[in-house]
């Protein structure tokens, strides 16, 4: 794996350690690269009501996008528990939103960091053209 993987990851794993988890003491770091080459961090951050949780991926892309930038090139994911955590099917479809199937998804698994893609994570997302089709198929009905 190369050096900048391994950057992104610890900067992922330096984000973790800032999450709010006491229900599930399971804090997860992300760390979003733009097409810029800045890099946002977010953190999990635990309710009472699961529900309203915030995972870390969806906090990088919400500090990203709030700051402009809408085009992203890397992830790194990381728990403390390294355990080779993936992003939820939720955190998948938020950055299906911003990046093709081809981003790299960096997960940290004990020592080892496991490199996947976005289209390999989230095979059939659903995107602008899904639902332009959808929308065709209902007017032709």
């Amino acid at each position: 794996m190369d050096g900048d993987a391994s950057a992104l990851v610890e900067r992922a794993e330096t984000a973790f350690e800032s999450a709010h988890v006491p229900y599930s003491e399971y804090p997860v770091g992300a760390a979003l690269e733009t097409a810029s080459g800045e890099v946002f961090v977010g953190c999990n951050v635990e309710n009472a009501n699961y529900s309203n949780s915030l995972h870390a991926e969806e906090v990088a892309v919400g500090e990203a996008v709030k700051r402009g930038h809408t085009e992203f090139t890397r992830l790194a994911v990381a728990s403390a528990a390294r355990d080779g955590v993936t992003p939820c099917g939720m955190c998948r479809q938020t950055l299906a939103e911003f990046a093709d199937e081809s981003l790299p998804v960096f997960c940290l698994d004990g020592e080892e960091i496991v490199e996947y893609t976005l289209g390999k994570l989230l095979p059939a997302a659903i995107s602008e053209e899904t639902l332009s089709d959808s929308e065709a198929a209902s007017d032709e009905t």
